[in-house]
């Protein structure tokens, strides 16, 4: 039988996380959520399919942190520069780039810091056909992870977001993958936050040149707000500017996504972003229940070894309210099959844990086995029949 169990009662003000007040914006699309909780605090258009310009190139480096996270690939391997991505190609003279020359070889790391920070398309390039062969094959497996980390709508046409008509994304789901990027890439996130990157192994004196002029982030928001610590800008002529950020403020992140932008340039964007940001934190707040590896409660087992298995969460369980909202009437509640049949696995759902607020759910996340129950042998179930029976437990 499905049971409900309260596990707090609260007196505070919780209110679900769209009351805040209205930000304005002349972007064509905005989005604003709570790292912890996932609520979504600002949207404008944030489910409509746009260019995202160099935006894009944060799935090109999920896919490379990917192999970098399993040990394929290490920072201090060297990728080679193919043809396609010499700086002397014509498409490359007026994109962003970190200049590169056919033949020699980039470290990962260099690669890496020269997309972030330089937005370096010639090096996007280079990872594609590194790690698929050809920029084509690569696609589909940017495409392949956008639908393992729930992005369904968006497209892919090269690495580099380069217009092409296969490049699409909304700003909900390119905030869905910086909250990737931040959550399973630990160790090499903190690389978004780099301010600049002076790239020593220029071919040419050309490139040379161009690197002396070119060493600081696109990425505005890290010089002007404390606390900003990534992660990509974009910029074309047609589809104006963009920007995927985040920043803490008093133990709290927020992730921002802004596109479709008419300011004058990257200074503008940042200050953009900082005002939505700066209005996620001083409209909102969050309150943070449990987190993976928490105990929440103790769910009864049936014909298990022990006589309960403890609940965590899979995910951080948090509500993001209104400041001004007050916090009345919010329950939390543990729902779960009482008893839940042995054998149990660390990690195996068994049931869910929501908060409720004048009867509406307003956040929600599954319950999971914090530890192993194994199931007792034939003999052992007879007994415990038998014991029911008499018992009546």
């Amino acid at each position: 039988m499905k049971k409900i169990y309260p596990t707090l009662l609260l007196s505070m003000s919780l209110v679900a996380g769209a009351t805040a007040a209205e930000f304005k914006t002349t972007a064509k699309s905005v989005f604003l959520m709570d790292y912890d909780s996932g609520a979504e605090i600002v949207s404008k258009a944030a489910d409509t399919l746009m260019p995202p310009s160099s935006m894009l190139k944060l799935m090109t480096l999920a896919v490379l942190f990917d192999r970098v996270k399993s040990g394929e690939l290490s920072l201090d391997d060297k990728l080679p520069v193919g043809e396609n991505a010499d700086y002397q190609k014509p498409e490359w003279y007026p994109a962003s780039k970190i200049c590169l020359v056919a033949g020699q070889e980039i470290t990962v790391r260099d690669a890496i810091l020269g997309l972030i920070v330089l937005s370096g398309g010639d090096a996007s390039v280079v990872v594609a056909e590194a790690l698929a062969g050809n920029e084509v094959k690569f696609t589909e497996m940017m495409q392949k992870k956008a639908r393992e980390i729930g992005m369904p709508e968006s497209t892919f046409g090269n690495a580099s977001g380069l217009p092409n008509p296969n490049n699409m994304m909304t700003s909900r789901e390119l905030a869905t993958l910086a909250y990737h990027l931040i959550a399973d890439y630990p160790d090499l996130y903190p690389m978004f936050a780099t301010k600049r990157f002076e790239f020593n192994d220029y071919k040419t004196d050309w490139c040379r040149d161009w690197g002396r002029t070119h060493t600081v982030n696109y990425n505005k928001l890290l010089f002007i707000m404390p606390g900003a610590d990534g992660l990509k800008t974009g910029h074309t002529d047609n589809g104006g500017y963009g920007m995927v950020a985040s920043a803490t403020s008093g133990g709290r992140r927020l992730i921002g996504v802004i596109n479709g932008f008419n300011g004058k340039g990257h200074d503008a964007l940042a200050a953009e972003m900082k005002k939505l940001l700066t209005h996620g934190f001083t409209t909102t707040t969050t309150r943070v229940f449990y987190r993976p590896g928490d105990d929440v409660t103790t769910v009864p087992v049936w014909y298990g070894r022990a006589d309960t298995v403890t609940a965590t969460v899979d995910k951080t369980f948090a509500v993001t309210t209104g400041k001004d909202a007050g916090l009345r009437g919010v329950r939390v509640l543990a729902r779960y099959d009482d008893p839940v049949p042995a054998p149990v696995h660390i990690g195996d759902k068994i049931g869910e844990i929501i908060a409720e607020q004048n009867g509406r759910v307003i956040a929600r996340a599954d319950l999971v086995a914090k530890n192993k129950v194994s199931k007792i042998q034939f003999f052992g179930r007879v007994w415990k029949n038998i014991m029911v029976m008499i018992t009546g437990q």
